[in-house]
């Protein structure tokens, strides 16, 4: 599912058809949708009421678990209509040979966290017999799944984003994503908070993320 032809540009934590048709009509490569413990949830059949409202040729929908199993996981994405399953908790990577979705995994890694240690878990995770499509780079707070709005590990992510397929994610905004993206030079960037006004997606600030990040990306190719 994972397009290496253009970078990945993620509006997660939508809840309404009207937002999810800004991010559609600005361009969005990849529209999010949590389906886990957050304010930001929404019911996988509200998510397939969302999607059919949106064009045939769609961006891929992501739907985020957390610390779910295989089977909840394939009835999730079944009810919701989802085409990629992003992990975002503490799954293991024996889980990705019961699961048929293409599969993103979210990885946090402290500020402390070395090179060599936070490689050896990316690689886990990319096994020749199933590997993760992406490798979304969020910001580690404890007792936090995402939606934190806390910058993540840049320094760690321009070594890892040179050698893996790693999305960043974790405090972007319109104002700093065009720096994100020419500092790490991942695939993709993800964003939820940084497109939000009083805790709602906010269709300006989608158009601006999305309009920045493209013209970020266009010298990176």
């Amino acid at each position: 599912m994972t397009d290496q032809r253009q970078p990945w540009i993620k509006i997660c934590g939508l809840q309404e058809s009207r937002s999810a048709c800004a991010a559609v009509d600005a361009g969005a490569s990849a529209l999010g949708f949590i389906l886990a413990a957050s304010r930001r949830k929404s019911d996988p059949f509200r998510v397939a009421e969302i999607l059919s409202d949106l064009p045939a040729d769609r961006p891929p929908a992501v739907g985020v678990v957390v610390n779910e199993s295989p089977g909840a996981i394939e009835k999730i994405g079944r009810a919701s209509g989802i085409d990629i399953v992003q992990l975002a908790g503490d799954e293991s990577p024996n889980i990705l040979g019961e699961i048929e979705h293409s599969i993103w995994k979210v990885l946090r890694f402290p500020a402390d966290t070395t090179l060599e240690a936070a490689s050896r878990i990316v690689e886990s995770w990319l096994s020749p017999q199933r590997p993760v499509a992406a490798i979304l780079l969020d910001a580690a707070v404890p007792g936090r799944y995402g939606g934190s709005g806390h910058t993540a590990n840049w320094e760690l992510a321009v070594h890892l984003a040179r050698k893996y397929p790693v999305i960043l994610a974790g405090g972007l905004s319109p104002a700093n994503v065009a720096e994100a993206i020419e500092t790490v030079r991942p695939m993709g960037v993800d964003v939820s908070s940084g497109v939000e006004v009083d805790g709602s997606k906010d269709v300006d600030r989608i158009r601006e993320f999305i309009s920045a990040s493209r013209k970020a990306f266009a010298p990176t190719g």
